[in-house]
């Protein structure tokens, strides 16, 4: 087993790492007499809610569970609510302890109901997508949707702990691996240049699922996310780095629909644009870019825009980002493969032209 952990003085917390932990007794931070709320959704508890209830009867838990329905669709305020009321249907009270046992949408919503119930009770993440894994899981970031944008109503609440079974990616639909590999090639392109290079010799291996790869890719992963974490919990800095492509993704989502592409997908394509306006400004050559679309294709995601969009439809989606300021559109840009940095005020006709050059037209 790997572990990686959040530094965050009394709040820091472990990200266990290996083959099997649901099964394991250890990996859970409870105790006899511990009362749990298992949040997931019929899809993962079809294959995972008995093995977790099992393992946290034998160390002597009181455990009860609430399934949301499947999808980004549904990480909204109603989905919250269902949790609130079979936390007081159960009488739990603040020492309750509620799990996310699922991808990003449950962790975001469980961890959010987390924060807000009774004011704040604990929480454990067990991710069990390869985007909640290297991602979402990791660094307190909780929230849910809004017709108008995504994860725009929301907290920064930190999990007890991370619990991280590989073998969860068995299960997991080809579309969802691959895109959460654009999370993963996220980590190499903003801020480390060695495993960026790594991921060119490695991604195959990911992409197939191999046991040692995917364990020292997630935790490097984890590793680079908890550093960051650690200087910049709220995202006044550094943290903002880990939105490459978000900006120009958020807004694939909220124009389509959310679910109708997957959060990696949009990544994907997000993170061309960011690199071609990159490239615009002179900062990012055209071999650079090639590099970065030819590792998005080898891991099977899309590197250019849904053909139901016209460059015209993103900016009145990004201007609602959450990282813009003062009416100012703020965009995490590339200096180089593995140097990310936050640009202030990109000049608008610019940006449009990056993302006329990731048109399907192109």
């Amino acid at each position: 087993m790997l572990c990686v952990n959040v530094e965050l003085k009394e709040r820091s917390y472990p990200i266990s790492i290996g083959e099997g932990l649901l099964q394991d007794a250890s990996s859970y931070p409870l105790k006899s007499g511990d009362k749990v709320m298992i949040v997931s959704n019929p899809t993962v508890a079809s294959y995972y809610l008995e093995t977790v209830r099992k393992t946290l009867t034998t160390i002597g838990c009181s455990v009860e569970s609430v399934l949301l329905p499947d999808g980004e669709k549904y990480k909204t305020l109603e989905s919250l609510n269902l949790i609130f009321t079979a936390l007081l249907k159960h009488n739990h009270g603040r020492d309750t302890t509620i799990i996310a046992l699922g991808g990003g949408v449950i962790g975001d919503v469980a961890g959010f109901a987390a924060a807000s119930y009774q004011r704040g009770v604990r929480f454990i993440q067990i991710p069990t997508t390869l985007l909640a894994q290297v991602d979402s899981s990791v660094g307190g970031k909780t929230a849910v949707n809004h017709e108008l944008g995504k994860n725009m109503i929301g907290a920064f609440y930190q999990p007890s702990a991370v619990i991280i079974d590989t073998l969860t990616l068995n299960t997991l639909p080809k579309r969802e691996v691959n895109a959460g590999l654009a999370e993963v090639i996220k980590y190499g392109t903003i801020l480390d240049y060695p495993f960026f290079e790594w991921l060119e010799a490695h991604i195959d291996e990911l992409v197939a699922l191999n046991q040692e790869s995917l364990k020292y890719c997630i935790a490097r992963c984890c590793q680079i996310k908890a550093d960051v974490v650690a200087r910049d919990e709220t995202e006044k800095g550094d943290r903002a780095l880990l939105n490459l492509g978000h900006t120009f993704g958020h807004a694939i989502e909220t124009h389509l629909g959310y679910g109708n592409w997957l959060h990696g997908e949009a990544v994907a394509v997000g993170s061309m644009m960011a690199a071609a306006l990159s490239e615009l400004l002179g900062d990012l050559s055209v071999e650079d870019v090639a590099r970065l679309e030819k590792l998005f294709a080898r891991a099977n995601l899309p590197t250019v825009s849904p053909d139901a969009m016209q460059p015209e439809d993103y900016l009145p989606h990004m201007m609602r980002d959450k990282k813009v300021l003062a009416g100012k559109l703020r965009l995490v840009l590339l200096k180089s493969l593995g140097q990310a940095y936050v640009a202030a005020d990109t000049d608008k006709e610019l940006v449009l032209t990056a993302i006329r050059r990731c048109t399907q037209c192109d």
